[in-house]
């Protein structure tokens, strides 16, 4: 049966997602024959004309999560001398690694599309995802006319490559400024830990005319932004901007959402403030397998393992599928908790029932679990069985596993792996000596203290901090 070129456009348009679908859509086109460029008579209509491109930038746009089938396509469509458009290249700039994403701007350069502001926003972003901000600046200048998405993410380059002070230039120098171009500032000064200028920049947003007139409106990516750079700080001073910013949430916003409910959770979680963050999970309407990690994971730090593990239950009972880190913080809960059995039966489950691959920190839980336990040689045989050499979050939880239970030369010899991981980690070696210490070897213990000293390496200070509320 033969389909026409533009019901199998159509068809390509709406199953874009679908990669089964694709599959056979991108099956039909070649068998008909619709990719094959034809030199047209006066008599062909333009949009037969364009038709393989326009195919081609369809199948280039479904395919390009896929980078090696979106590149592949690009190069059968100049073989068969199909004209690429001011479509066909973004798709292809946001999967391009840096040699052949430049000669992409070669080809638009020698095409004459270099003009399309599309194509020069895409090109920015390039630059700027592959740290060449020189580059960037010299697309953004290029661009013809002022354009709020190119200024956008010329703000965004900025703050990816650590220029905060240019990007706060140039939002100045905007004569418009949207809600994306507010957040890009917010969480450019958080991602660059700068969390107290995020804060600030937040508040000027909210003074703005911008906001007081109505143009402007934070959304979830701006409150979950300043939330995060309020939970970096420590206080009383993170808790008053936390509450501030979460009281303008609910005076303002129909329902708390996921990513700004989630958000708060941490917050509030960090700062100990329990009830708080339960109250904040019990109102949100729509929770997310995150929400539930976030809440677990906060029971979990604050003793309340067992109501940590009861929620991961609930979770499941509401018909959420629980992810990898679900299953860290669960374990991580288990070790804390003393659950041992509960704990390996999770470890087990993760792959038979959730077709989850156990990672590193999964084993460090799993080696924590039986440390803390007095599994020592359980631990042993569960490090010797991993399918990847264990790191030194492994090796030091079952590091800490040996010094509690007085296994002192099994941990000279997991402490001698981890100093070979971590040369300039100051905390293995102390605790190696203190090991020693404790069973009377000062010789040793004092030989540890001395290549501290000797290598240069620098302990970090204890303190202490009381938080008054």
């Amino acid at each position: 049966m033969s389909y026409s070129g533009g019901f199998l456009l159509h068809l390509t348009q709406r199953c874009k997602k679908l990669p089964k679908q694709m599959k056979q859509i991108h099956s039909l086109i070649i068998t008909n024959g619709h990719l094959l460029y034809h030199r047209i008579g006066p008599s062909s209509s333009l949009s037969h004309q364009w038709m393989p491109t326009l195919l081609y930038n369809a199948l280039i746009n479904a395919y390009h999560i896929h980078n090696h089938k979106a590149l592949l396509l690009f190069t059968h469509m100049l073989a068969n001398l199909a004209t690429p458009n001011t479509h066909t290249f973004p798709p292809l700039l946001k999967i391009s690694p840096l040699p052949l994403g430049t000669a992409l701007h070669s080809q638009t350069l020698k095409r004459g599309l270099l003009s399309d502001p599309f194509i020069l926003t895409t090109l920015l972003a390039f630059y700027a995802r592959n740290n060449l901000l020189p580059h960037a600046r010299r697309v953004f200048e290029e661009v013809p006319i002022f354009c709020i998405v190119a200024c956008n993410a010329m703000l965004n380059a900025f703050f990816i490559n650590g220029d905060m002070e240019a990007a706060v230039a140039l939002f100045e120098r905007m004569p418009q400024r949207d809600v994306f171009s507010w957040t890009t500032i917010v969480n450019g000064f958080a991602s660059n830990g700068n969390f107290a200028a995020s804060i600030r920049f937040f508040g000027k947003m909210m003074r703005h005319r911008d906001v007081l007139d109505g143009l402007v409106k934070p959304n979830e990516a701006t409150y979950s932004s300043v939330i995060s750079s309020c939970a970096k700080l420590d206080g009383k001073a993170a808790l008053d901007c936390g509450k501030q910013v979460h009281g303008y949430v609910v005076m303002n916003e129909a329902k708390l959402g996921v990513i700004v409910g989630t958000s708060l959770i941490h917050l509030y979680g960090k700062l100990g403030c329990l009830s708080t963050a339960d109250n904040v999970f019990r109102v949100m309407v729509v929770r997310e397998v995150c929400t539930w990690n976030a809440m677990i994971s906060l029971l979990a730090s604050h003793g309340r393992e067992k109501e940590a593990l009861d929620m991961f239950e609930d979770m499941k009972q509401d018909g959420l599928k629980p992810n990898s880190i679900t299953f860290a913080v669960v374990l991580m809960a288990c070790s804390r908790g003393n659950f041992v059995r509960k704990g390996l039966e999770l470890f087990q489950s993760m792959c038979l029932d959730f077709g989850i691959e156990p990672m590193m920190k999964h084993y460090g839980c799993v080696i924590d679990l039986l440390g803390r336990a007095g599994h020592i040689e359980e631990a042993v045989e569960v490090i010797r069985n991993m399918p990847f050499q264990p790191d030194a979050s492994v090796l030091g939880a079952f590091l800490g596993a040996c010094r509690i239970h007085g296994a002192i030369e099994l941990g000279e010899e997991v402490g001698k792996k981890m100093l070979k991981l971590q040369t300039q980690h100051s905390g293995q070696y102390v605790l190696l000596s203190s090991m020693n210490a404790e069973k009377e070897r000062w010789n040793r213990a004092a030989d540890l203290r001395r290549e501290i000293m000797e290598a240069g390496i620098q302990k970090s200070p204890a303190y202490s901090m009381v938080h008054v509320t």
